[in-house]
């Protein structure tokens, strides 16, 4: 009975996290307000540290609440192996600009169709699991990437639905560059993830300290990034022009949500993930269309979603019954 009150706890964390965190980002980045609107990149630089602190609390819970064993360990996990440390630096740098280039893809497409076709992080996963840990897919798991791109690709398709001559101008171009953001985030989410996944399974550090190693080394390349790129406008008017509750809202998620999701996966399988993914797909369809009114489904899209629903179901079927599952 606790098992299962458990598998549908962390159903309910899974669709929370993926669904709000969707919403909430597309809705901080066309809401109209006063004032200039927030940096993408200095939230995620503000996401960063709040990861770094929430994964040091987490050590030091870990740690019975003891600052003298917390020191230790941080001195000998990161200081002292340098090396091992360095290791983290390719991984956070790629979750770093897929980070960005969510902001950019739903700065462009509405949550919808950004949660149908960033499912494509499936395929990358899969072809990276395979070309780097030696991984074999069966021919279920196959089949269900054909589908998934077959899914993808129809969610794409072009509209012939009426719309007004100045929105027909602009939308190809801001299409274009989300769907773009999309799928170089997909590409970057597959390598980075499996790369993690080999490190972690190559050592025996506490998943926390490696999430405070990638928090280090993605605050340094965020704040070049930002600087970089928005270094003028930081100079005008500070690091956090334009922040509002929502804002810190979409910080926390990005930066808690996946610290919760790494807490709670173990008790969620393939199956509750596919029914994760699912309902989110469905609840950011029926929020887009009725709330944010960003979205006017038609017949072909939600023959993509069906059919991107249906691939996930099916590499997590495959997955179920293989001796390495898939990374979430």
């Amino acid at each position: 009975m606790a098992s299962s009150r458990l598998k549908y706890l962390s159903l309910g964390v899974l669709v929370f996290q993926t669904t709000s965190l969707v919403l909430t980002m597309r809705y901080s980045r066309t809401l109209q307000a006063e004032g200039p609107r927030y940096l993408a990149s200095s939230a995620v630089v503000a996401a960063e540290v709040m990861k770094i602190i929430a994964c040091v609390l987490l050590v030091f819970k870990e740690h019975n609440y003891s600052l003298r064993a917390l020191n230790i360990i941080l001195r000998q996990e990161i200081i002292q192996k340098p090396i091992e440390t360095l290791k983290l630096a390719i991984p956070s740098g790629i979750y770093t600009l897929q980070n960005n280039l969510l902001y950019v893809a739903l700065s462009n497409l509405d949550a919808a169709t950004y949660q149908v076709t960033y499912q494509l992080k499936i395929l990358t996963t899969a072809l990276f699991s395979v070309s780097m840990l030696g991984r074999r897919l069966g021919i279920y798991q196959w089949l269900s990437l054909l589908i998934l791109m077959a899914g993808v690709a129809l969610v794409q398709w072009p509209s012939d639905s009426a719309a007004p001559a100045a929105k027909e101008e602009e939308e190809p171009s801001t299409g274009f560059i989300g769907v773009a953001a999309v799928l170089v985030a997909c590409c970057s989410s597959g390598f980075a993830g499996v790369y993690f996944e080999k490190i972690l399974k190559e050592s025996k550090q506490s998943v926390w300290v490696r999430n405070i190693q990638l928090g280090m080394f993605g605050l340094v390349f965020g704040l070049f990034g930002m600087m970089a790129y928005d270094g003028e406008r930081v100079k005008e008017s500070g690091m956090f022009q334009g922040y509002n509750k929502v804002t810190w809202a979409v910080v926390a998620l990005q930066a808690l949500g996946g610290l919760v999701i790494a807490a709670v996966i173990k008790y969620a399988d393939n199956i509750l993930k596919g029914f994760a993914t699912s309902l989110s797909i469905i609840m950011s369809t029926v929020i887009s269309y009725f709330w944010l009114q960003d979205f006017d489904p038609t017949g072909v899209f939600f023959l993509g979603a069906i059919l991107v629903i249906m691939a996930t179901f099916l590499y997590g079927y495959e997955g179920k019954s293989s001796p390495n599952p898939s990374r979430a």
